[in-house]
């Protein structure tokens, strides 16, 4: 068995870790996976920098934001860092306190962030813009992870933040608002590893994909369905039966749940970098892809899956 030490943000958007785990399809393929849990991008990229684990489950801006030298930990420029797996469109929603409901009425109000300048900061505000606000109408305060933008908007901290599901659904059950949704091609949330590692390991990152791609496939089977509900309620805090069971057609949605062939998707990339390349301090057009992810090794994955078949 391979030791693998792969860094997360808590959350429900784990589930095929949960259930790779839980049903041997990491160790099916030679893998023993360590979860480690992260308070926040600026954590997650300076341990991924000094190699403190091997593989991050984190959203592809990060990854993006890094490699450009824009990153808010004090690390400098990562070229070493990219995406090699394409795990979700972020499952977004833009969540407020109970007395907020347009977006527009966050005119003047503090919204919560993992980091400014990373992550889903440049998402946000390109749905305030969508609805009126430009920068200067609210303020920006880092708070951490999703876990701790969740906790503080429960007790009243600051007026809304981005929360993946199923933290909406949680922050829906605890009085809050949900006020809109990221629509449209996003790459949210992707396996990422440093290059080197990469390199030197590439029937492990293969192996990671297909127990990650066979893990998604499983949730998917209707028939899995109150065993995969099971898993994420006890992996999740607060979770209850009947949340866990609202969050399976919102995260196995077959349009826009979990991408079921586990590829980075250009379309959502090209967004991504759009988006940074508007809202980035240090304004210039990011126009080169490849950069930032490599579909090499979910190449050799499937190789090996058709090739078993």
């Amino acid at each position: 068995m391979s030791p693998l030490r792969v860094n997360v943000f808590p959350g429900g958007f784990n589930w095929p870790l949960f259930v790779a785990i839980e049903k041997g399809l990491f160790a099916r393929e030679g893998i023993a996976v360590e979860l480690q849990a992260t308070t926040g991008s600026m954590a997650q990229m300076t341990d991924l920098a000094h190699q403190n684990f091997e593989i991050a489950m984190t959203g592809f801006d990060n990854i993006v934001a890094y490699v450009e030298g824009q990153g808010e930990a004090p690390i400098g420029a990562q070229p070493e860092f990219f995406a090699f797996l394409g795990s979700d469109d972020s499952f977004l929603s833009l969540v407020a306190q109970p007395d907020i409901s347009r977006p527009v009425d966050l005119r003047g109000r503090a919204i919560s962030v993992d980091a400014a300048t990373t992550g889903y900061a440049f998402a946000l505000f390109d749905m305030l813009h969508s609805a009126g606000l430009e920068e200067g109408d609210y303020a920006v305060v880092k708070v951490g992870g999703m876990a701790q933008r969740f906790a503080d908007l429960c007790r009243g901290g600051n007026a809304a933040t981005l929360l993946s599901a199923p933290y909406d659904l949680l922050a829906q059950q605890a009085g809050l608002r949900v006020l809109a949704r990221l629509d449209g091609p996003y790459q949210g949330n992707v396996g990422a590893a440093r290059r080197g590692w990469a390199n030197s390991n590439p029937g492990l990152v293969a192996a990671y994909i297909r127990a990650y791609v066979e893990a998604v496939r499983w949730l998917y089977d209707p028939a899995n369905r109150p065993e995969a509900c099971n898993i994420l309620g006890r992996h999740v805090p607060a979770m209850t039966p009947e949340l866990a069971a609202a969050s399976y057609p919102v995260l196995l949605d077959p349009r826009c749940g979990f991408f079921r062939d586990g590829r980075v998707q250009e379309e959502g990339v090209e967004r991504v970098l759009r988006l940074r390349s508007r809202y980035a301090a240090e304004r210039r057009v990011l126009s080169d892809p490849s950069k930032y992810f490599d579909h090499h090794y979910w190449e050799l994955a499937r190789a090996r899956n058709a090739g078993k078949r």
